[in-house]
Formats: structure tokens, sequence, C-alpha cells
């Protein structure tokens, strides 16, 4: 069975940035990767896109891409979404026996303890963590992630496939400047920005004045 990623977040908006992660997990892992936008995330602030909108960034930005779609059961939630009841809801639909993996940037790694249900999500799923060039992941981790994981932590991407859950592989997170923060301050203080988004997503954001945007759309954008 194809191991299919999850990569989730608030895409508030996405940028080159995550597209170059989600590829470059794809590619290593010979994966399908589904990215998963937040509705309310119960851990972070509220976001300044509403959900509509940033689903229809996400999907902008698979449009023509191979071995990536975008998965908004998140979106269609009343109640704050927690990681774990997305993995149950998925397990119920997928099997058992199909890989299925999380992808998660260093930071949200080490702050896995925070989550609802934490020591559960191994059994639902593999864990793919983007660690920055120079990060140091085994010294920062808490005693209590690394006692959890100690025994999960694999070299070989061959066995997230063969296994339906319960790794962790590292992957080397590709260099990029782009973070939504930064991106954010741009397109409100009226700096460049466009080249830090797709450019179907550049026109979305002009298009609805998102975060203080003031540009007109280009054409065939929408």
């Amino acid at each position: 069975m194809t191991l299919r990623i999850l990569y989730g977040g608030t895409f508030d908006p996405i940028h080159n940035g995550h597209l170059a992660v989600a590829l470059h997990a794809r590619d290593a892992l010979r994966a399908e990767v589904s990215l998963l936008p937040a509705g309310d995330p119960p851990h972070k602030d509220a976001t300044l896109a509403d959900a509509g909108d940033r689903a229809r960034m996400c999907e902008l930005t698979v449009v023509g891409i191979d071995g990536m779609d975008v998965d908004e059961r998140e979106l269609r939630r009343d109640a704050p979404s927690w990681t774990i009841d997305t993995l149950r809801e998925l397990r119920a639909e997928i099997g058992d026996r199909a890989p299925l993996a999380l992808l998660v940037g260093a930071d949200s790694f080490l702050g896995l303890p925070t989550w609802k249900d934490w020591r559960e999500l191994p059994r639902f799923a593999h864990f793919v963590i983007a660690e920055r060039p120079g990060f140091d992941l085994d010294g920062a981790m808490p005693t209590e992630l690394a006692d959890a994981f100690a025994a999960r932590f694999t070299r070989s991407p061959s066995a997230l496939h063969a296994a339906p859950a319960g790794l962790a592989w590292r992957l080397r997170q590709p260099v990029s400047p782009e973070s939504a923060t930064e991106l954010r301050r741009r397109i409100a203080s009226g700096e460049p920005w466009h080249d830090w988004v797709p450019p179907a997503v550049a026109g979305f954001i002009d298009h609805r004045h998102l975060y203080g945007a003031t540009a007109a759309s280009p054409p065939g954008h929408l």
C-alpha cells in the first residue's frame, strides 16, 4: 500500500516553504501527501483568514501536482479539531493496515506532550519530523518525549511503508526563508511578497484582500 502523509497546519496562508516541505516528503518517502488545514486549532491563536479561504488557497496550491491533495475534514467540524480525533476517524475509513504518517515540524514535535492523548498518536500513525539544518532534535527533546519515542526512530524510509503506524523518521527540511508570520507582515505593510507563495495563491490573496492586501487580482488566478 502507498504511504499517505498528513501535513496539517493553519496554512494562514500557505506559502512556498510549506510546499517545499510537502514535496520533499512526498519524494523522499515515495508517498502521497494530503494537506490538512486546521479548523479551529485548540492550542493556537485564532487564524486571520477564515476556513474557506485557507482551504481554497491549499486547493490552488496542489492543482496540477501529482501525489498531493487537500483533506478538509478538520474544517467541517463545529468543535475544536484534535489530531487524535482525525486519526481515529481516518483509521475507521482506511482500516488498520494502511500506512499513515503525520508530517510535523521539529518545533511541533517537541510540543507533542501538550497535545490531547499524545501517547496514543503512534498507535494510529508514523511521525515524519521535518528538521531545520543544524537543529539538535535529540538535545531539545523533553525527557518524557524522548522516552516515549526512544524505540520508534528508524533510518529506513521503507519501514514506514511496511508498518501501518508507530515509527518516527527524520526529514531534512529544505532551507526556505518563508514564514507565515513574516509573510502576513509583508502583505500588510505593502512590502514585496508575491514570490513567497504560488502564483494562484498570490492572485487569490489580492482578490480577496486578505491580510491587508490591496492590489487587484491578476486575471485567471481564481
